[in-house]
Parts: C-alpha cells; structure tokens; sequence
C-alpha cells in the first residue's frame, strides 16, 4: 500500500474539495504524459490505479520482432520469453515500466501535469460553489479599498464591489463585515470573477427571506419591489394565508424584523404595503402613506390618472418626486397625479355634491362616486340601499302635501 500517497490526496481532498478519483485521473494523466516525454510516444502505455491502495503500476504494449527497429514498440524474442516463457513472433507482450527511470525533465513535466490538474479543478470546485448561490445575499469581509472599488472577501475569493453597484454615501473600513447581493460568477483562467452589490433590489428581498419567518417559507409572497438605494424602498405583499397579515408578519412585534432589515441597510426607508389585483387599488397603496381620493387606471395603456385632497399633493408626490416614482415603478403603472380642486377644474373627477341623485351605477370601478358591489367605499356619499331610501322619503313627502292641498 502507497500510504504517502494515500496521506497526500487524503489531504488535498480535505483542503481543496478535490475528489479523490480526479486526483488519480490526474496521476494517471502525468504518468503517460511521462512516457511520452521518456520514450518519445504513449500511444501503447497503460496505467493500473488501485484506488483503495493507491497502489499504481505503469504497461506499455510491445510486439514481439526478431530485430527491433522501434524499442518503445516493439520488443526482441529473446527479451519477451524473459516476461513470458510462452512469447512467440508477432505476440503483444505487456512490458512493466518503472517510473523511477524516468529523467529529470519527464519528472518535472509529470509534476506540472499534476499541479495544473489540481489547480483546473479547484477552479472549477470554486465556481460551482458560488455559482450555486447567485442571486443570494452573503456577508463579506471588506479586503482592499482601491479608488472607487472595493474588494470583498467571501471565504476562498474575493468579490468586486464596483461604483456603480455602491450606495451614495456609504463608507467602508477594511477588515469590516457587510453583506451583498451576488449579482453574477463568471468563469475565468484565473478563477471565478465574482461581481457583487449593495443597490440590486434582490439584496431587500433576500434580507426579508432572512429576517421573516413567514417570507421564507412561502406563506408570504413578495410580489415586487422598487427600490432608491440609500433612500427609500417600497416592497409590495400578499399573503397566501388569510389568517396571516403579510405587512403584519414583515414588520414584527414593535418594528424588530424591519429594523433590523432597515439596519442592515444603514437607515434606509421601508415602506411594506398589500398587493391588490387590483390595479387601484395597488396603486393607492403604493402612494402610501398619502391619502387618495379617486384612483382612475387604465390597465390597457398602463396610465392611471390619482385624484388626491389639496393638502397630500406634496405628501403623494414626495421629496423631488421620489413617492410617485416609487409607485409608478412598483406598479408598472404611469401616474397622474392631481390635487382635488386640479382635478375638478380640468373635469378629471366629477363633482357629485353637485347633483342630487346619482343617475347610474357602474360595477367593478375604484372611482370616486363610483359603487362596487352594491357598496360606496368613500364615507359621506350614498350607498344603493340609502339611495333608495331617500327615494321614497321624498315621494311620500310630495304625497302628504297633495293631501294637503
């Protein structure tokens, strides 16, 4: 048994994550890339591994001649009864050959044969390794500071931050522990090039998956996310469980969860809001927290005209407009937004204080002075049922005062 060479792989198997059986395949390799160096040719040689033992032993395939004329080929009559008494002209002899023989420079070449075997899989090990969590959130170690890039190490390699992948104002110290998003792992000769973020929208959305319980598991489901890194966030939920409040779960007992989230991100804004189906819905959510009044969408040219009271029109647009861009990108949705009195001067929204009755009803619609299921969503206006009554008030009191008459 080769214990030496046993210890050896053992150990490069342990430290490199290199299977045993590649490492063999990559003696086997150097050994005929040996011969070939010694002998000039390979193309007759074979190589016996035990794995087990890692015992090894080197053949070359020789025809038997009465004058040999290519000794890595062929092999005299007198020398091959030597290995088998029974060899006779033209028989195939198998010839055991040392490797200890071989010169210096076959040696060496061996070796590189090895090395280079050894550093190829451990390239590869490296890249499968995280290429099997892109698009996942990791913590690094801040490495080297270099101009407007910064390198992080992730273990066994280290990852580019580049500018554009930075957030505005945020610093950072060497040797200091963050965490970003894997935005992408390209092989390379020298090693998987890993690029790295702390912008992407995915890193909100993995650190949720991270903090909440509930998001992890699939019973709440982050349908979309618009993000201003360093600034502001919107993240819209729904939750597959109707006893489970998804906006609830996400911001925990007291704020923990989204804190530690809004931590993490050093003060960046979070804004959780309800998925709708509806698209007016989802859209007066995503203006949160200003108010809306009327929300008219139109999901075929995906532009929606928002009607909200005169004193939430900075509140809906936000500072330098960052509320109504937010919600636009959450959305999917071109907004319009107008104050109540803007609104009514172009003819946008409809005055019903105006008119004393409501002459039609239209189903299915988030507008102001508009029903849904027999149902008037907005306080102070009437619903179906009110509407009738007030109906029939008036005509008895018209009644009374023929009577009267």
């Amino acid at each position: 048994m080769n214990k030496e060479l046993m210890e050896a792989l053992d150990i490069l198997e342990k430290e490199k994550n290199i299977s045993k059986e590649t490492l063999l395949d990559a003696i086997n390799q150097s050994l005929i890339q040996a011969c070939k160096n010694h002998f000039g040719k390979a193309d007759n040689v074979h190589v016996n591994i035990n794995a087990e033992t890692c015992d090894f032993s080197v053949f070359a395939d020789r025809t038997v001649v009465e004058t040999v004329s290519d000794p890595a080929l062929e092999i005299s009559l007198a020398e091959a009864q030597k290995i088998n008494t029974g060899a006779q002209l033209g028989d195939i002899v198998k010839v055991e050959i040392h490797s200890r023989e071989f010169g210096r420079i076959a040696t060496q070449n061996a070796k590189n044969v090895i090395l280079q075997k050894i550093r190829e899989e451990e390239r590869k090990v490296l890249y499968n390794q995280y290429y099997g969590i892109e698009k996942e959130v990791v913590t690094g170690i801040v490495q080297r500071i270099m101009g407007k890039t910064i390198t992080i190490n992730l273990g066994k390699v280290d990852a580019v931050l580049n500018e554009n992948e930075q957030v505005k104002g945020e610093t950072f110290r060497p040797t200091e522990r963050i965490k970003v998003y894997i935005l992408e792992v390209k092989d390379t000769p020298k090693g998987p090039r890993i690029q790295v973020s702390r912008t992407h929208p995915g890193l909100v959305k993995r650190l949720f998956e991270s903090e909440v319980a509930e998001v992890r598991d699939g019973t709440v489901e982050i349908k979309c996310i618009a993000r201003e890194a360093g600034s502001r966030t919107k993240i819209a939920v729904w939750s597959n469980d109707p006893d489970v409040d998804p906006v609830g779960a996400c911001v925990g007992l007291n704020g923990i969860r989204v804190n530690a989230i809004v931590n993490e991100l050093r003060g960046e804004k979070i804004d959780i809001i309800n998925w709708d189906e509806n698209p007016a819905i989802l859209i007066e959510n995503a203006l949160s927290p200003a108010k809306v009044i009327a929300v008219l969408a139109d999901p075929d040219e995906k532009t929606a005209l928002v009607v909200v009271p005169d004193y939430q029109l900075s509140l809906a647009i936000g500072k330098e407009g960052q509320n109504a861009r937010l919600a636009a990108r959450l959305t999917g949705f071109k907004i319009d937004i107008k104050s109540e009195t803007q609104a009514q001067e172009a003819g946008d929204l409809y005055d019903y204080e105006d008119d004393e009755y409501y002459d039609e009803y239209e189903d299915d619609e988030y507008e102001e002075g508009e029903y849904e299921d027999g149902e008037y969503a907005d306080e102070g206006e009437y619903t179906e049922d009110e509407y009738d009554e007030e109906i029939e008030s008036e005509q008895t009191s018209e009644d009374h005062e023929e009577d009267a008459l």
